[in-house]
Parts: C-alpha cells; sequence; structure tokens
C-alpha cells in the first residue's frame, strides 16, 4: 500500500523542513543535561508547552502558576486539564535512550484518553472524551465549520489509520495529525489542547524528538495569528496550505528546541529562570 503522507515530501519546502527539524533535534540530544537529568529537562518542558498552550486558548497565567498548579495549589481548570494531559502523554513516551519501540494504543483512544485529561472539569460530563455528533464544535469557530457524525468519525478513523501505517518522517506525521484535528475539532472544546498534546507525542515516539522536550508550542503562541492562518491554509488541502503548514512546523520545531536547550541550561546550572 502506498503511503499516504509521502508525497507530502515533495512539496516545495517541506524536505528542508524535515532537514532543519531533524538537525535541530539531532544537537539538542547531545546538551550534557540530558545525559542524568533528562527526565527534570522533560518535565520542565512539559511545563512551559502547557503553559504556551493555555496561552493559544486564551488562559495567560505565569510559569510560576503553572508550576504550582502542578503540585496541586490552586485552581485554573483548563490549566489543571493541560497539566494533566501533559502528564499523560509524558507517561506515553519512551525514556530517553530506550531504543524499544513503544506501542501506542489506536488514535482514536488515544485522542478520547487525552481529552478526558485536558477537559474533565470544565466540559459537560457528556462531552468529555467523545467524538461531536451533530453540534459543531465551541471552539476555533474561526476556522469555518467541521465535519459531525458519521462523517467525523470515518475522518479520524482515517486518521488512525494513516498513523498506524505511515512510515513519513515525524514532522510530516505530527504536523498533519495536529493539522487534522484542528481542522476536524473532533470534540465540543478542547479540540487545540488535544491537538498540541498529541502531537508532542508523537514528535518524541516516532523519534525525532527523543528528548521529549520540545517547546513547540511557544512558537505559535508567540504568533498566533500566523499559526491560526497556517491551520486554515491547511484545512483547505491545497498543495501551498498544506506545504506552509508543513513548513512552518519545522520551523516551530527549531524554535522549540532552542526553548528546550534553554530549560536543560538552566537544569545544569540549577538556576531555572521562572518565566513570566
Amino acid at each position: 500500500m502506498t503511503d499516504p503522507l509521502a508525497p507530502l515530501l515533495a512539496l516545495p519546502g517541506v524536505a528542508e523542513a524535515v532537514d532543519r527539524a531533524r538537525v535541530a533535534c539531532e544537537e539538542l540530544r547531545w546538551h550534557e543535561a540530558y545525559r542524568r537529568r533528562w527526565r527534570e529537562v522533560r518535565a520542565e518542558a512539559g511545563l512551559r508547552a502547557t503553559r504556551s498552550s493555555c496561552e493559544i486558548e486564551g488562559v495567560r497565567v505565569p510559569l510560576s502558576q503553572v508550576r504550582a498548579l502542578a503540585t496541586g495549589g490552586g485552581d485554573e481548570p483548563v490549566v489543571v486539564g493541560a497539566l494533566r494531559a501533559t502528564a499523560l502523554v509524558e507517561r506515553w513516551m519512551p525514556a530517553l535512550g530506550d531504543r524499544g519501540s513503544v506501542a501506542l494504543p489506536p488514535l482514536g483512544q488515544v485522542l478520547a484518553q487525552v481529552h478526558v485529561a485536558a477537559t474533565s472539569g470544565w466540559l459537560p460530563d457528556a462531552a468529555v472524551g467523545r467524538l461531536r455528533s451533530t453540534e459543531q464544535p465551541g471552539d476555533l469557530r474561526g476556522l469555518g465549520p467541521a465535519p459531525v457524525g458519521d462523517e467525523l468519525a470515518a475522518r479520524i478513523e482515517l486518521l488512525g489509520r494513516t498513523v498506524q501505517a505511515s512510515t513519513a518522517p515525524a514532522l510530516v506525521l505530527a504536523a498533519v495529525v495536529h493539522g487534522e484535528l484542528l481542522a476536524l475539532r473532533p470534540f465540543a472544546g478542547g479540540n487545540g489542547l488535544v491537538a498540541r498534546a498529541t502531537a508532542r507525542l508523537l514528535l518524541t515516539v516516532r523519534g525525532l524528538d527523543p528528548t521529549g522536550s520540545l517547546v513547540t508550542e511557544a512558537a505559535w503562541a508567540a504568533a498566533l495569528n500566523p499559526y491560526l492562518g497556517a491551520a486554515a491554509g491547511f484545512a483547505t488541502g491545497s498543495p501551498a496550505g498544506v506545504a506552509a503548514w508543513l513548513a512552518g512546523y519545522g520551523d516551530a520545531v527549531v524554535t522549540g528546541a532552542a526553548h528546550a536547550r534553554t530549560v536543560a541550561d538552566g537544569v545544569l546550572a540549577g538556576s531555572l529562570p521562572s518565566g513570566s
């Protein structure tokens, strides 16, 4: 069977984006902090990824508050949910240096579990972890109408088969899944949180970022309108829109690797900046 994602590598700028991302992640991997303290780097990067992902959703809190919420202090439902989603995907990530393959649940199950983690407590119980039936999503409305019911379920099933079958570079696979989830918005809310957490997982499980410490979310939070605009372009399915999304994804990974290096520097020096 032909890999459905293979043709994307021929789109303008995509192969170059894959190479840029690979080099950035390879350079990051050899930072001294990852020799013995990779768990600390991954955990701290996860806090920062969570903060930026929530900022994209319009929930802005300082890193110090995210850290406090992670240890049970305070109550901000969206951030607490995003932290649970981050913790869940990090449990699925392989240990750094583990050469064995990771068997993830089917994509549909991954999405449902991440959504439960992210939205329990602030979405109605009937909507948590369940695909939409007849209603439109309550978030990301600027991306246009989304499929519902049987069409939505079929699209998610197809995406799951693609993830299972594709041997495309991790950047391409994660970017396609991320873009499709923003286009489909399979749940009543929290779709962006789910898309970004799932993409972070795939970048690690598929080997691009074995450290599990990229903070790509910071790149998107810093350029929210371009991020949403590129997602809208991807959703059209046009070659130009898909190519722009994939190329931008490579840039986000490079930026995310730079943020991870800052975290690794701080872990090694014992002086992590608190952030704002």
